[in-house]
């Protein structure tokens, strides 16, 4: 089983994340911002991951610091738990609806961080939910998980779905670029000889 347990403590955040990358798509989420916790609950669905968030941060500033180590500590697991890559297809992508919105999202477990996020938000926050922290949880997942990430929304005039077609078609592309290969078995998806 591909799982890892990572602990992130500073003076702004305490971030516990516990994750099953060969889960069925549980989650156990408690970040003190609820509509994160709705799009991270759709990363564990689609992307058949369980995922356990425990966070605590200075919320009283302002949901920056958490939803970016949130990110952080998610692509620390993540790094941890994908092993050597031995076996992976490497790639993924998914275009995700929903009504009439719609997202692109194609990654590569690449062993390189890069993100290409191109959403405009039709509004600037969903409830008070800040919409610009998206793109920061994303960086810090990239940064720390070393995938190479490209997320476009192709349509919508929704804010909510908008980020919730994001979040689902990364839970889905995740799934596709993390299963087994069988026709790769025990060997590196790179020329290189190393990811």
């Amino acid at each position: 089983m591909r799982n890892a347990q990572v602990s992130r403590n500073t003076l702004e955040t305490k971030i516990s994340v516990t994750l099953n990358l060969d889960g069925s798509g549980k989650a156990a989420l408690a970040t003190g911002l609820p509509f994160l916790e709705h799009m991270l609950d759709q990363i564990a669905r689609h992307g058949m991951i369980d995922l356990d968030i425990q966070a605590k941060g200075d919320l009283h500033i302002d949901a920056h610091h958490t939803v970016e180590d949130i990110g952080i500590t998610l692509g620390q697991a993540f790094n941890r738990a994908v092993g050597d890559k031995k076996g992976l297809r490497r790639y993924g992508h998914a275009y995700i609806p929903l009504d009439e919105a719609l997202s692109r999202v194609v990654l590569d477990v690449s062993g390189r961080p890069g993100l290409v996020f191109d959403v405009d938000f039709v509004r600037p926050s969903v409830g008070d939910f800040d919409l610009e922290l998206v793109r920061e949880f994303f960086q810090g997942f990239v940064n720390h998980a070393l995938v190479t990430l490209h997320i476009a929304n192709l349509a919508g005039s929704n804010a909510h779905h908008q980020a919730e077609t994001v979040f689902k078609a990364f839970g889905r592309a995740l799934r596709m670029a993390l299963e087994a290969d069988p026709r790769m078995a025990g060997i590196t998806p790179s020329t290189k000889g190393a990811l």
